[in-house]
C-alpha cells in the first residue's frame, strides 16, 4: 500500500478538508469534465446538491462557497484566501459562470446549490451530485462525488474500487508496499531498515531526492507560517459563535511572563498555543496544510514546533523525517479505517493526527520501529470513541481545543513508547480496526452532522 506524503499532507484552505477542500476539488473536476464534453455548447445550466454531513454542516464549513470557487477554476493549493469574498460575491451577483471564453451559462449559487437534508447517497456521508443541463432541463452529464476526508475526492467508480480494495498494481509498485503496521514492522526486520528509510524509498519511486526535499520544505513552511500568523492575529472568528481567538493573547503572556516562579508545564502551554494558532487560522479560512484533515491540522505542526523549540537535537532534516514517518502512519489509518469525521467521528481526525505526530516524534528522537509503532498505537488508543459534534456546524468548538489536547497526547505517547522497548499488548493494527468498528457503530448524529453531543446541548449565542 502506498500513499504519498504529498497525499497525506496537502496545502489547502480552511475550515474543513472534507467540507471545504473536497467540494472545491469536486467542483473543479466537474467543470473540467463539462468543458471536455463534445456537446459542451449545449450546456445551459449547472446544479449541485449536497447530501448527508455536507448538507447538515455545509453552511458552517463554507461548502457552498468552495463549490463556487471550484466551478470558477480555483484549486485549494493555489487559491489566495484574501480573494474568496470578492469572487463569491461576483458569482452571486451575476448568477452565471464562464465555461469558455465565449460561453456563459446560468448558475445562481443561492438556488443552484441545494442542501438536501432528506436523501443520503449510499457511498459515503459526504456526497455531492453535480448535473449539467441542456435545453428543456435535459441532463447532459451527471456526476456523483464523495469527499472521503483529508481533501480526498472520489467518484462513484473510484469509490467502488476502493471499497472492493481492488489494487492498482502500478500504485503498489514500491519497494515496501506495507498495508498493515505488522507488515511494516516485518519488512523493517527483514530489510534492516527503519520506517523512515522504507517510507523514503517508496517516495523516491515517483520523484527524486531534491524534489522530495523541496516538497517537504514547502509543507513545513506553510505549517510554520500558519502557526506564526495565528499567534499574531486576534479578533473574533467568523460564523456567528463569536469565538475569540486566544493564541495571540496566550503567547504574549508566555513571552512577557516576568515572574520568578516558572512551571515545567509552560512547555505544554506553548504546545497548546501552536495548535490553537493553526486551528484558529483554519477556522478563519486561512491557508493551512491538511494533516491529515483540516479539523486536526494543528496537531502535527504543533508537535514539530515542540521538537524544534524544545528538543536540543532538532534540525531541518528531522522535520522532513518527522513528516515522512507521520505520513506512513496516516496512510495505514486511511487505508484500513478512515480519517473522515463524517465517517468515523473525531477519532478519525484528531485521533489519527495524534497517532501520526506521536510516531513522527518518536522516530526523530531515535525510536526503533517497534517504539514508533507503539507511540502511534498509544495516541490512537486514547482517542477511540471520540465523537464529531461541532457546535453550529463550525470547525471551532470543540475542534480547536481538541487539537491542543491531541498534540499534548502525541508527545506523551511518544515519551511513553520511548521509555519502553517497543513491546506492548495492543498492536497498532488492532487500534486502527477498533477505530473503524467504533465509527461504523457510532450513531450518525455524532458524525459531523451537528445533530448530537455538544452541538445540541450548548445554546448558540
Amino acid at each position: 500500500m502506498f500513499l504519498s506524503v504529498l497525499d497525506v499532507f496537502k496545502v489547502g484552505i480552511g475550515p474543513s478538508s472534507s467540507h471545504t477542500v473536497g467540494p472545491m476539488v469536486a467542483a473543479l473536476r466537474f467543470i473540467k469534465n463539462v468543458r471536455n464534453l463534445n456537446n459542451v455548447s449545449e450546456v445551459e445550466k449547472i446544479q449541485i446538491s449536497l447530501h448527508g454531513s455536507l448538507a447538515f454542516t455545509g453552511k458552517g464549513h463554507g461548502s457552498d462557497n468552495a463549490i463556487i470557487l471550484g466551478l470558477l477554476g480555483e484549486s485549494p493549493e493555489t487559491l489566495d484566501p484574501n480573494s474568496i469574498t470578492q469572487m463569491v460575491k461576483k458569482a452571486q451577483k451575476y448568477k452565471s459562470i464562464n465555461i469558455s471564453k465565449t460561453q456563459k451559462i446560468c448558475f445562481d449559487p443561492l438556488s443552484d446549490i441545494i442542501f438536501d437534508y432528506e436523501e443520503n447517497l449510499p457511498g459515503h456521508a459526504n456526497a455531492m451530485r453535480f448535473i449539467a443541463f441542456g435545453k428543456d432541463n435535459t441532463i447532459l452529464v451527471e456526476k456523483i462525488y464523495y469527499s472521503i476526508g483529508g481533501g480526498f475526492v472520489v467518484n462513484t467508480d473510484e469509490l467502488e474500487i476502493m471499497s472492493n480494495q481492488i489494487e492498482d498494481t502500478d500504485n503498489f509498485n514500491v519497494p515496501f508496499p506495507f498495508k498493515k503496521a505488522a507488515e511494516m514492522l516485518s519488512m523493517g526486520q527483514k530489510s534492516g531498515l527503519s520506517i523512515l528509510e522504507m517510507k523514503r524509498a517508496n517516495e523516491l519511486i515517483s520523484c527524486n531526492s531534491d524534489s522530495l526535499e523541496l516538497s517537504l520544505d514547502k509543507l513545513w513552511t506553510v505549517m510554520n507560517d500558519c502557526i506564526n500568523k495565528g499567534m499574531k492575529t486576534d479578533g473574533v472568528l467568523p460564523g456567528g459563535l463569536k469565538v475569540q481567538r486566544r493564541a495571540k493573547t496566550i503567547s504574549e503572556k508566555l513571552i512577557n511572563d516576568q515572574s520568578n516562579e516558572k512551571f515545567a508545564h509552560t512547555i505544554m502551554e506553548w504546545i497548546s498555543v501552536y495548535a490553537l494558532a493553526v486551528n484558529e487560522e483554519n477556522a478563519a479560512g486561512g491557508k493551512i496544510v491538511t494533516a491529515p484533515t483540516n479539523g486536526a491540522a494543528g496537531i502535527v505542526p504543533a508537535v514539530i514546533r515542540y521538537y524544534l523549540d524544545f528538543c536540543p537535537s532538532a534540525d531541518k532534516k528531522g522535520v522532513h523525517d518527522f513528516l515522512l514517518v507521520a505520513s506512513a502512519i496516516g496512510g495505514l489509518i486511511k487505508y484500513n479505517a478512515s480519517i473522515s469525521g463524517a465517517e468515523v467521528g473525531c477519532q478519525g481526525e484528531v485521533g489519527s493526527a495524534s497517532a501520526m505526530a506521536a510516531a513522527g516524534l518518536a522516530a526523530v528522537l531515535g525510536g526503533t520501529n517497534e517504539q514508533v509503532e507503539n507511540a502511534a498505537e498509544i495516541a490512537l488508543e486514547h482517542h477511540l470513541g471520540m465523537t464529531c459534534d461541532p457546535i453550529g456546524g463550525l470547525v471551532q468548538v470543540p475542534c480547536i481545543e481538541r487539537n491542543a489536547f491531541g498534540a499534548v497526547k502525541a508527545i506523551n505517547a511518544a515519551s511513553l513508547a520511548l521509555k519502553g522497548d517497543g513491546t506492548h499488548i495492543v498492536p497498532l493494527d488492532s487500534a486502527i480496526e477498533t477505530m473503524r468498528q467504533t465509527g461504523h457503530d457510532m450513531l450518525t448524529k455524532y458524525k459531523e452532522t451537528s445533530q448530537g453531543g455538544l452541538a445540541v446541548n450548548v445554546t448558540e449565542c
